[in-house]
């Protein structure tokens, strides 16, 4: 679809997170060819983990609209833009798990059937991919671009692609979207040493108690340094993953010295006073390494695929509490660095170029793009592909299942009240009763 250098690119991102807004926004900003000014409408997906007023704040990325929608009322309004109900788009970032990415293209697919024009869908991830790499690529196939956020990740896509049988061709390097930042100049006053946690890595009560015992054992060896524990959400709220034991939590039960303490918002801020950054396998490893601060990627539970450390193997990050304890600082390797995208030599700015370009020229391709077509269809996976859409209230067709929510009816204040209370009690029954059912199945 050409866009002329005078009108604003419009881009719709679909997201379902916190997380994933974050990623998503940031990602649009990034790969829209040149200096075109964006105009930028958000939809959040209705969800567990549909992301509070707080988290979209902290982002830090401003949309002209932003609205709450289920997956149906977001196939109608995409239907609708530019058929009489809107301007068209001219790129569509879906930013979502890899079965939302699916049931999107195969929706997509059937709302622009027929259509001479439709935008450049445009999918990745929001960090690290160490888990279910097979499956996720999958769901994302289809999609006019599949963004890999490094050099090791851009093979590894299309070699799963080509395993196939599927056309690698929309893989497209590119870095991750919120890298930025001043780099590290030397220590701060107080040193400041921070633990990035994440929701559900580890899962287990025992291991996240174990973490949190020694960061709360290195503050107090350590009286000196200031010892952050940045979290992640506040109290009732959800991001990417389900956390069933939040940090907030545990930390009741311990005595942390004065030194030590929870924080919250803005990766990039928190990292600002950072002197040491300390995670199992948190993506907040990368924004560290792009800013040169000494990172490491912790040992003492195991080098796991459960954990997700393993994709760190060849950093030079990797350590122990113990040997943290005892003043070690790790050096980072800076072949394998360079191979995650992470460009702390400057280069950082060059890296969306290559998605720049694509979309350029599919925008102004004169035919128009060709109708989506994602690897999986009712032949290829009739036993799967069911039952990914079906989570969206779709059928194999990609039609609305009968009972779907209806695009045209918003939501009265009785709908709202019943739909926060349906939240807080599954956020309730993920936190405090599932521990407990667990608890009692290992008597």
């Amino acid at each position: 679809m050409p866009a002329s250098a005078t009108k604003a690119l419009r881009v719709a991102v679909l997201a379902d997170s916190d997380t994933r807004w974050k990623w998503g926004a940031l990602t649009a900003t990034r790969v829209c060819p040149g200096d075109t000014e964006i105009h930028l409408d958000g939809y959040l997906l209705r969800g567990r983990a549909t992301p509070t007023a707080r988290q979209l704040r902290e982002v830090g990325v401003d949309a002209d609209s932003l609205r709450e929608v289920t997956a149906v009322e977001f196939l109608r309004a995409m239907e609708g833009a530019g058929e009489g109900d809107g301007e068209p788009y001219d790129v569509l970032v879906l930013a979502l798990v890899g079965g939302g990415v699916q049931a999107m293209l195969h929706g997509l697919g059937r709302v622009w059937r027929g259509r001479a024009e439709r935008p450049v869908v445009v999918t990745g991830y929001v960090g690290v991919v160490y888990e279910k790499l097979a499956d996720g690529l999958l769901l994302r196939h289809g999609a006019d671009l599949v963004l890999a956020n490094s050099r090791q990740d851009a093979e590894r896509f299309r070699a799963v692609y080509e395993g196939v049988g599927a056309d690698p061709a929309a893989v497209t390097e590119v870095a991750l979207p919120f890298l930025g930042g001043a780099a590290h100049a030397g220590e701060h006053d107080p040193y400041t040493v921070v633990f990035a946690a994440q929701p559900s890595v580890p899962d287990s009560r025992k291991d996240r108690t174990y973490l949190l015992e020694r960061l709360i054992r290195h503050a107090r060896l350590h009286p000196e340094r200031e010892v952050l524990l940045k979290l992640r959400s506040r109290p009732g709220e959800h991001t990417t993953h389900i956390e069933e034991l939040p940090y907030q939590k545990l930390v009741q039960r311990a005595d942390p010295p004065p030194n030590f303490r929870l924080v919250y918002g803005h990766m990039g801020e928190v990292l600002d006073r950072t002197d040491l950054l300390v995670t199992v396998s948190s993506t907040a490893a990368l924004e560290s390494l792009h800013r040169r601060i000494p990172t490491v990627v912790l040992t003492d539970l195991g080098v796991r695929e459960a954990l997700g450390n393993h994709h760190f193997v060849g950093s030079g990050c990797l350590a122990s509490w113990d040997q943290l304890d005892t003043g070690h600082r790790p050096a980072p390797d800076a072949e394998w660095v360079a191979r995650q995208g992470v460009a702390a030599d400057g280069g950082y700015e060059t890296a969306f170029d290559e998605a720049r370009k694509r979309i350029a020229a599919l925008l102004s391709r004169p035919a128009g793009l060709p109708p989506l077509a994602p690897y999986y269809t009712p032949v290829t996976a009739p036993g799967y592909l069911p039952g990914i859409l079906a989570r969206h209230h779709l059928a194999p067709d990609g039609t609305p299942l009968p009972g779907a929510p209806a695009a045209d009816r918003a939501p009265g204040p009785v709908r709202q009240v019943v739909r926060r209370a349906a939240r807080g009690a599954y956020r309730h029954g993920v936190q405090r009763v599932a521990p407990v059912i667990r608890r009692m199945g290992e008597l």
